[in-house]
């Protein structure tokens, strides 16, 4: 059993809008979102709102144990493809049709007696591209949802019906109605003044050892958030291209939230929170005055190339115990993917991580566009080397296959699962004795589809709900977005199997209504220098490459 403290309850009858916040992952996923405890906060401010939690697998409030059905509103808090298994799971155990159109409206209902609440969808994920659920949603959140959730509520308070008024809401930044397939443009927080900070957060305890498992990844701690955004260009990584530019929180805002979150909850422990946090531009100065004001800190990962000895020295002084680095894969393909990190850097943190006796996890990809099979071979010893670096600290791998993303330069890529199933074999010989996890390739095919495909996904996930879908109708979608051109604008890759040539400017891609920002022709451009091994610089440190974001 877990007990809650912190937990906000009002009155159903006090207020007009019962909101459900609803995270369709385990609780101990939901509770270290610092995006999902922003939502709860905010709401929960305004009088004349209750926002409650829902957590998979249940279909009743936390706050009140009350179904889904009762609420106004329903929001989803998409941040893994995954989940949208247990969102329409979710649906269809509170007996909400899971399809839009099957969710009849009577032409003389009241709002707050309606039949089925207003299902919204925000997140990563559904910024990303809203496709292969927009069948199943009614609005769909695009960005950030805090420069317009006070307003959406307002909104939705004066409409008379609002589910049968879905394009008035179209008078916010940030919304796409899948109903009517508008183009969109991305809403984010600018200034991060003007963020919420969370300063209440809620604490969680077990009641028995054997609950401890369920309570949140970080533990009770202040999430604080340093920063949003990475301008570093990693050319896989969706995150850094949906929410640029980088964007920092003052130091003494950070400061004063901490403290004040520690006078509300006794909490000592601080959580950093940021795409890329240790690219902070005051990171040394934040760790030494959160410090000095006896908190203790953490970090879920840190960009490698901004680790300093001073960072490290001062994290296990706070008493972390494990830090967690991605270099990817051997240099050459590192450098391609745009983090050109060389191999001294990365085995200097090692060394020293080790020296001050702190655990280590490192994360490699495998499956990249221009990757060869002797790239592999030299992986595995890349691998082994680390390994030998081991002390009586832990060492852990985890090796997964790269998922193609919407917005970054990879989105015209396919999922090559015979290709990732080969690789994952030859590696896990290799690696025999070493503490290494290997990621499905079946899952990763599913990530793929769930991510770089259109509404006729919608049929597949309806299907699940019922039957085992069989690996075969996964992979008719994981081809790519090729369009052939002649032979002297094509080039192949060391991988004969993967066509690196121009793309067809005719490509039509089921996200293209989604305005993340970015230039496509960036974006192809960037993509050529996969193959070139050439880097981008850090838009920090260099001149703006337009990218498109700042324009």
């Amino acid at each position: 059993m877990i007990y809650e403290k912190n937990v906000i309850m009002k009155r159903p009858l006090k207020v007009d809008i019962r909101f459900a916040s609803v995270y369709p992952n385990l609780y101990k996923t939901a509770m270290s979102s610092l995006g999902y405890q922003i939502i709860y906060g905010m709401i929960n401010e305004r009088k004349d709102s209750w926002c409650e939690r829902v957590v998979y697998p249940d279909t009743r409030s936390i706050e009140s144990n009350s179904h889904l059905k009762d609420f106004d509103i329903i929001s989803f808090s998409l941040q893994y493809e995954q989940d949208y298994f247990n969102m329409l799971e979710m649906l269809k155990k509170a007996e909400i049709p899971i399809r839009r159109k099957d969710r009849k409206v009577k032409n003389d209902f009241d709002k707050k007696k309606s039949d089925y609440p207003l299902i919204i969808a925000g997140g990563p994920c559904a910024t990303s591209n809203p496709m292969p659920i927009s069948d199943f949603i009614d609005i769909f959140i695009i960005g950030e949802f805090e420069p317009i959730l006070n307003d959406f509520l307002d909104l939705y308070k004066k409409l008379k019906y609002p589910i049968k008024q879905l394009e008035s809401f179209l008078s916010l930044k940030g919304i796409y109605l899948p109903s009517v397939n508008n183009k969109v443009k991305r809403i984010i927080v600018k200034d991060m003044d003007h963020a919420y900070h969370v300063t209440n957060p809620i604490i969680a305890k077990a009641e028995k050892k054997e609950d401890e498992d369920s309570l949140p990844v970080f533990g009770n701690s202040i999430l604080l958030n340093v920063s949003r955004g990475c301008t570093r260009g990693c050319r896989f990584c969706m995150s850094g291209y949906l929410y640029r530019p980088l964007r920092e929180t003052k130091l003494q805002k950070l400061f004063d939230v901490a403290e004040k979150a520690r006078a509300n909850t006794g909490l000592k422990k601080v959580s950093l929170i940021g795409a890329a946090v240790s690219d902070c531009s005051k990171i040394d100065e934040l760790i030494k005055g959160l410090l000095d004001k006896g908190f203790q800190i953490s970090t879920p990962s840190m960009r490698i190339e901004s680790i300093t000895t001073k960072s490290l020295n001062s994290l296990k002084k706070s008493g972390a115990k494990t830090i967690t680095i991605a270099p990817e894969s051997i240099y050459p393909l590192r450098k391609s993917i745009n983090k050109n990190i060389p191999d001294e850097k990365i085995f200097e943190i090692i060394k020293k991580a080790t020296e001050l006796g702190l655990n280590l996890k490192l994360y490699f990809l495998i499956g990249l566009i221009n990757e060869t099979k002797e790239d592999i071979e030299e992986l595995a010893l890349y691998i082994k080397k680390i390994h030998s670096l081991k002390d009586k600290n832990s060492i852990r791998f985890s090796i997964n296959p790269l998922i193609p993303k919407p917005h970054t330069p990879m989105q015209w890529e396919g999922y090559d699962l015979k290709d990732i199933k080969s690789k994952m074999k030859y590696l896990k010989k290799e690696l025999k004795g070493i503490d290494v996890k290997f990621y499905s390739p079946k899952m990763g095919l599913i990530q793929y589809v769930l991510s770089c495909k259109g509404k006729e996904v919608g049929n597949i996930l309806e299907k699940s709900l019922d039957l085992k879908i069989p690996v075969k109708e996964w992979e008719k979608h994981s081809k790519g977005y090729y369009i052939k051109n002649s032979n002297k604008d094509n080039i192949t890759s060391n991988n004969s199997n993967i066509l690196s040539g121009v793309l067809g400017s005719e490509t039509k891609l089921p996200w293209e209504n989604i305005d993340i920002g970015l230039n496509e022709n960036f974006l192809k451009e960037e993509r050529k220098k996969i193959f070139n091994y050439e880097n981008t610089e850090w838009c920090q440190r260099a001149s703006c490459y337009k990218c498109g974001i700042c324009k």
